[in-house]
């Protein structure tokens, strides 16, 4: 925000600030302004469904000798783990969507029916990830360790 814009807030007017700013959003920091910008559109950066990082990386490690995970093995299931479990779970369990490493509700969906039929998850479908499915989830990380 600019300064003008600044002054304009604590007066209780921006009438000061420069039409330049206002017309436009013309950000007064490029750097901050396209940071912002790039966290807007990418995709959640870690999202581990309950689990630890070491299970996590239990998983990675699964997921890097299946399903084409291209490293590293940090315990942090990001937009790179959840593109090899959607290429999984498009395979095998019937994941719908685009391969874009974002888990959302249609990956949650495939995940759900998975870990149903492998690790004891007792329902619902619905692609709500609750405490149920953090369980299921924990027990097929568990199993994933021989992969590491």
């Amino acid at each position: 925000m600019s300064a003008t814009a600044v002054a304009g807030i604590l007066f209780g007017s921006l009438a000061g600030a420069s039409s330049g700013f206002a017309a436009t959003g013309v950000a007064t920091n490029p750097t901050t302004e396209a940071a912002a910008s790039a966290e807007a559109v990418s995709p959640l950066a870690v999202d581990n469904h309950g689990l630890s990082t070491g299970e996590a990386r239990n998983v990675q490690c699964w997921l890097m000798d299946n399903w084409g995970y291209p490293g590293p093995l940090n315990g942090q299931l990001g937009p790179d783990s959840w593109k090899a479990m959607q290429r999984f779970l498009q395979a095998d369990w019937g994941y719908p969507g685009p391969i874009d490493g974002i888990p959302g509700v249609n990956t949650d969906r495939a995940l759900l029916r998975f870990l149903a039929a492998e690790y004891g998850y007792p329902g619902p479908f619905d692609g709500i990830w609750g405490i149920s499915a953090t369980v299921s989830f924990k027990r097929f990380a568990a199993w994933c360790a021989a992969s590491c």
